[in-house]
């Protein structure tokens, strides 16, 4: 972003920003650069938010409820998953053909 820069009037007179502007800058150039690859969630999670407290007490708990049940659903499937990982591979059944 380019800073604030003063411009000159067609009169020759310099305009000041306007007030408060300091403070912005100041508070800007405090803040922490974002991190390359990691994207800013906190607009996402403001609006998740108001939407989350614009929606009726009833819906919301069916909306926690149906979540409860997609994450158990999710470790059970994953339960079941590494529970298959760790079990023993059956050996081949190998049976021994007589040539004549």
């Amino acid at each position: 972003m380019s800073e604030f820069r003063q411009t000159a009037a067609p009169e020759g007179d310099f305009h000041a920003p306007p007030p408060g502007w300091e403070a912005f800058w100041e508070a800007r150039s405090q803040q922490p650069p974002p991190r390359a690859g990691a994207p800013d969630l906190s607009a996402l999670v403001a609006i998740v938010e108001a939407l989350r407290a614009m929606v009726p007490r009833e819906l919301s708990d069916q909306l926690a409820a149906l979540l409860r049940e997609a994450l158990l659903t999710l470790r059970a499937l994953i339960d079941w998953y590494l529970e298959r990982l760790d079990a023993p591979r059956a050996e081949p059944v190998i049976e021994e053909i007589p040539i004549d």
